[in-house]
């Protein structure tokens, strides 16, 4: 019997702005994602960006500055380290918009097993830190998931192009 694949329709790629006042930043999302912000125990605004047709959330995280951007740095790159013995490549992408004063690296990271296959971070330096991490809520099947991943990354690449704090 011959092997067959599921079918995966993607949307046509739309964006729109998300723009909640409660946050120190804005950016364009897509169409097909919302957005659900939630409170941490310790008090802090932080977001899910839900692709619901995909079963696939990115965890958004944001965190006032005060003299910590190390820290918040070392953080990200013990989060992409857990991947080290999944992972077949990690690629490092820095980001740079001196115009906007945003910065940060993004994280390309391949392999069958890979809990979240894409994750960044943004900062002012000063300021501001957002960390971003795409995971999907089931076992991953990233070889399956190929076409999924690749759309899904686009548009975070999207989300982090678009990105301006609020002034």
């Amino acid at each position: 019997m011959p092997r067959a694949f599921y079918r995966i329709d993607l949307p046509e790629k739309e964006y729109i702005l998300f723009d909640d006042t409660r946050y120190p930043f804005f950016f364009e999302k897509p169409v097909y994602a919302e957005v659900v912000p939630y409170r941490t125990d310790d008090g802090l605004l932080w977001s899910n960006i839900n692709f619901p047709q995909f079963n696939a959330t990115i965890n958004l995280s944001y965190f006032a500055l005060r003299g910590n951007l190390n820290e918040h740095v070392a953080d990200v790159m013990l989060f992409v380290d857990r991947h080290k013995g999944k992972a077949s490549r990690i690629r490092e992408l820095v980001f740079e918009d001196h115009e906007n004063r945003i910065f940060g690296m993004i994280f390309d990271i391949r392999g069958s097993g890979v809990a979240s296959m894409y994750q960044f971070y943004i900062t002012d330096s000063l300021r501001h830190f957002v960390r971003g991490a795409l995971y999907f809520n089931h076992v991953p099947n990233n070889d399956s998931l190929a076409p999924v991943i690749e759309f899904l990354t686009a548009d975070m690449d999207h989300l982090i192009e678009t990105f301006q704090w609020r002034r």
